[in-house]
């Protein structure tokens, strides 16, 4: 696939490390040593290396180098303790995040912390919350980033067709203006990584004042911050979503807009439509959905889903990979 062609070769033999909190699950497992095969990625993964390495085996598989720590017989865990303590700034004790820390998806959140690997990819057997919470409480937001955002990239069927992103459609339930201009900002940035001129379009149930309610209005504020943060990004609404998509459409609703009819970031106004979207453009579309892409952190932390594939798993891993590249 073009998309993965093209970010391989932003990544490949630059030894990224990503930690899979996961490692003894076939599909992780399977994954990392294609990735590292392949020359994408450094895995590093956590688990009981004897479990790992006898699933390996089972599968015929071979780990080679790739390393593997296991949480419960970690020689750097006292300063990683120490580390967790500091981080949360009066929030936990030395008891407490001892205990946490056992926690593989906490223990993986702490080695992006402490710079042993540059991303993390977790998700598989974790709910997207135990997932989340570690990364918010101490990865954190980039600086001015107010909220992570969660967002899909959408790949049609045809190679040569248009690769567009949906946000957010795994996060925020219902983001007030502030908050969607913040997700919108960040969603640009998203498809600057994979090659997408962003055009955002800020979606509803209105066009340009066709409706009138508090929904619509806070669209339209969230569309006006944006545009005051960032006033070279081409963004615009409030948008249906076929006056943003389809030109002829767009001509008879929004004949003034340089976004509409030729959008490629779509913002969802709160989490149900943005949701609903993304799963009928693939069930319907045939779109293929990848995601949800962690947007907004420090670091990358990526969360997949718990019905992944190892495909799924492989390619959440290249991005994260080159995210961890991103200026």
């Amino acid at each position: 696939m073009a998309l993965f062609n093209d970010l391989g070769d932003k990544i490949t033999g630059k030894k990224i490390k990503i930690v899979f909190p996961e490692g003894n699950d076939i599909r992780i497992l399977g994954a990392a040593i294609r990735l590292k095969a392949d020359n994408l990625v450094e895995p590093v993964l956590l688990g009981d290396p004897e479990e790992i390495t006898a699933l390996a085996d089972a599968n015929h598989w071979r780990l080679g180098d790739i390393e593997i720590i296991d949480p419960n017989n970690y020689d750097q865990y006292d300063e990683m303790v120490e580390a967790h303590v500091e981080r949360r700034n009066g929030k936990s004790t030395t008891e407490k995040s001892a205990a946490l820390l056992r926690d593989a998806a906490n223990f993986g959140t702490m080695l992006v912390y402490q710079g042993h690997a540059a991303g993390m990819v977790c998700g598989a057997v974790y709910s997207t919350s135990d997932t989340v919470r570690p990364a918010l409480q101490i990865i954190k937001t980039r600086p001015g980033v107010k909220l992570t955002s969660g967002a899909f990239i959408m790949l049609p069927r045809e190679e040569d067709g248009q690769r567009l992103i949906f946000a957010d459609c795994a996060i925020n339930i219902n983001p007030d203006a502030e908050s969607l201009a913040g997700i919108a900002l960040e969603s640009a940035r998203t498809a600057a990584l994979f090659d997408i001129d962003p055009k955002v379009a800020m979606l509803s149930f209105s066009t340009k004042g066709s409706a009138s309610s508090p929904e619509v209005d806070k669209v339209v504020e969230a569309t006006r911050i944006a545009k005051e943060q960032n006033p070279e990004l081409a963004i615009d609404g409030e948008f249906q979503f076929d006056a943003a998509y389809v030109e002829s459409v767009a001509a008879k609703k929004a004949p003034e807009s340089e976004v509409a009819g030729h959008a490629n970031v779509f913002v969802f106004p709160e989490i149900q439509s943005g949701n609903i979207g993304y799963k009928i453009a693939q069930r319907l579309g045939g779109y293929q959905a990848i995601g949800p892409i962690l947007q907004g952190m420090n670091q990358p932390i990526s969360d997949l889903s718990r019905g992944c594939n190892e495909e799924d798993v492989y390619k959440i891993s290249i991005i994260t990979a080159a995210q961890s590249l991103m200026d």
